[in-house]
């Protein structure tokens, strides 16, 4: 692989001169000279040494993005669509600016500082973050920092949200609007001071203002992987065979596309149809809302705008560039389809 050198005996000039002129300071160097550089490096097939360039510079160039939700051993972050999607908006966003994104779930807050002394990273993407210890250690950092989709704050540290609550709402209100009165709610498991409680907050006002009594039994808990979709779905079937025809539930509301999706499969298999006997409302509006038969009804968030604000916040703080507001919180909107029926 050639080196700085190799381009300088190439070309004829020092060093320094093909240095500066990589880094972007040519100074007085003429324009003839960079065009010299520039094709030579082309020709050698010069590469440079970021490790190099980051003990100079004090910059790695990468960004971190750390997961901390972990939900079970056989489950993989990226799998699923959201969170693969989003990723790929904060790849692209960070490259057009010359930063490398970095991906890494970690556990424990001995996990996250084992990390940072391993890896000289410029700053760090959260997702997943609780008041808790791991997020007593963040507060510490002395690195930019910008949380997605959290219910922490703290002074220094910026978040990029969504109306969770409002999302919900909306979706249960046109279930209600549609002549659904037996609505079942479905998600992860719900935590304390997290999105999924704010969804499960939303689909309960809902059915307050609407005079409808809260069924607890009607809320239900399972990973998004699709073997516990299919569970999810024959606990339904169950519920649904078992009970009178005026008693029966009729609607779902569903804290992610991903799951939604696997529920309608496994509610295929157990003879149910979407939506002749239940209407299935999802959220996000991921691309496979519309590769699904029915197409699935859903809440719509612009994830592009979210990964693009996440960024811009993060290089504000490199650039230590004033930011206005501490936390952005990007609005929903209904996309209705063909997975929901009025009675």
């Amino acid at each position: 692989m050639a080196t700085l050198k190799d381009i300088a005996n190439y070309t004829g000039v020092s060093c320094t001169t093909v240095s500066n002129v990589i880094h972007g300071k040519p100074g007085r160097v003429s324009a003839e000279t960079i065009a010299m550089i520039q094709e030579a490096i082309e020709k050698l097939g010069y590469v440079p040494n970021m490790s190099a360039r980051s003990l100079v510079s004090h910059s790695s160039k990468v960004i971190a993005m750390i997961n901390h939700v972990v939900t079970n051993r056989s489950s993989k972050f990226m799998e699923d669509p959201f969170e693969s999607s989003f990723v790929g908006t904060i790849e692209a966003a960070l490259r057009e600016h010359g930063y490398y994104l970095m991906i890494r779930t970690v556990e424990t807050s001995e996990d996250l500082l084992a990390f940072l002394q391993n890896w000289n990273v410029d700053g760090l993407f959260f997702t997943g973050i609780f008041k808790d210890k791991f997020f007593d250690v963040l507060t510490k950092l002395s690195i930019p920092i910008v949380f997605i989709d959290s219910y922490v704050h703290h002074p220094g540290i910026y978040n990029i949200g969504l109306e969770d609550f409002k999302g919900s709402h909306t979706a249960t209100r046109y279930l209600l609007d549609c002549g659904h009165r037996r609505i079942a709610f479905a998600s992860p498991s719900i935590k304390d001071g997290g999105v999924l409680q704010e969804r499960f907050l939303g689909y309960k006002a809902a059915l307050t203002e609407a005079g409808i009594p809260f069924d607890k039994t009607l809320v239900f808990e399972h990973e998004m992987d699709f073997d516990s979709c299919g569970q999810l779905a024959g606990e339904l079937a169950d519920r649904y065979h078992s009970a009178s025809a005026d008693n029966r539930l009729s609607a779902l509301v569903v804290t992610a596309d991903i799951m939604a999706a696997g529920v309608m499969a496994g509610l295929r298999s157990h003879g149910l149809s979407v939506p002749e006997d239940i209407s299935v409302i999802g959220f996000d509006d991921l691309s496979i809302c519309r590769m699904i038969t029915p197409a699935l009804t859903t809440i719509h968030q612009d994830m592009e705008k979210k990964g693009t604000l996440a960024v811009e916040y993060m290089l504000k703080q490199l650039a230590d560039e004033p930011i206005q507001h501490s936390e952005v919180i990007l609005s929903t909107d209904l996309v209705k389809r063909d997975s929901v029926r009025s009675l």
